[in-house]
């Protein structure tokens, strides 16, 4: 709102007031976030899930509502961006009310709405944009069927969704990881002018994140849930591709992907061919580092982050020529 009603040479003082609202309103919500969000039961089944047992759940609700409540008041922001957020909405209530349930949804209803939504996404994105995409390794446009592109992206963003729900599982994995994914995004556009309302909006889910990586920092006092981290990789995915490098998703969510990626894989695998398969790893993998190997949650955290920190670092000044 207020970006639209200033003169272009002061959008940087809007974005600079939209970062500090962002985060201060966040940091608020999410220090009274037990007063309103359902408490989590705990996973028997997951490593350390017992501790998770009474803390507030299901605060990608605040993180997502107040991120774009931002972006509203101080992104210019255009009508496609504005179906990227409804979508963003749609994902983030589907995640809350899986959340706040007494019983799971389960694994093919929450499919059923990923994959709904990733075909209206590829759809939306094809409408306002042309079916083309860079190769960043050898700086080649690949022009490409809309119908083939459109089966391509969503198969990114319904795998991005997937991934990046499984990190939600230790404290500050999921947030810190995806803090260092949005940023390489935002450092990638605004270092070759890629889509600078887009970026903007980026800065703001940064902001929100902060706050939330502040309560939920190892020991964590509350959870983002699948309202979040659904909608993240929601996000995560649908930044790649505005990007117009979708293929550099591989490398910018790479530990998210190895990750959650592994334990997909090892649930196909084992499905299709009617027996056990990588029997000697634990998935998701940061439960294979705490259970198998002995490290903290701590240690999980902060070397996964210094991992993607560093392939991070390689992509923003190495590889989009």
């Amino acid at each position: 709102m207020f970006a639209f009603l200033v003169s272009e040479q002061y959008q940087s003082i809007v974005i600079f007031v939209g970062i500090v609202v962002s985060f201060v309103a966040a940091f608020f919500l999410f220090g009274n976030a037990k007063r309103f969000l359902p408490r989590d039961a705990g996973r028997e089944y997951a490593v350390n899930g017992a501790k998770s047992k009474g803390k507030a759940r299901g605060a990608g609700l605040i993180l997502i509502l107040t991120f774009i409540s931002a972006v509203i008041l101080f992104v210019d922001f255009t009508p496609e961006i504005l179906i990227y957020l409804l979508l963003l909405t749609a994902e983030m209530v589907a995640g809350f009310l899986d959340d706040s349930s007494s019983v799971s949804w389960g694994e093919r209803k929450k499919a059923m709405l990923d994959l709904g939504i990733s075909v209206i996404f590829a759809i939306t994105y094809l409408v306002y944009n042309p079916s083309t995409f860079n190769l960043s390794f050898i700086n080649v446009t690949v022009h490409i069927h809309p119908v083939l592109y459109a089966i391509l992206i969503v198969i990114l963003v319904f795998v991005s969704i997937n991934v990046t729900n499984c990190a939600d599982g230790v404290d500050g994995l999921c947030g810190s990881q995806c803090i260092i994914a949005f940023g390489t995004v935002i450092a990638i556009m605004h270092k070759y002018g890629i889509a600078a309302n887009f970026s903007h909006m980026l800065v703001m889910l940064l902001a929100v994140l902060g706050a939330y990586m502040w309560f939920n920092s190892s020991p964590s006092s509350i959870l983002m849930g699948d309202a979040g981290s659904r909608a993240l990789g929601f996000l995560l995915a649908v930044s790649c591709i505005k990007l117009g490098h979708p293929v550099l998703f591989l490398l910018i969510a790479f530990i998210l992907i190895v990750d959650g990626g592994l334990g997909l894989a090892k649930l196909t695998f084992t499905r299709i061919l009617k027996r056990p398969v990588m029997t000697g790893i634990r998935t998701p993998i940061h439960d294979h580092f705490r259970k198998n190997l002995g490290w903290s949650d701590t240690h999980v955290v902060n070397r996964f982050a210094i991992i993607q920190a560093v392939i991070a670092m390689c992509l923003i000044f190495t590889v989009v020529q």
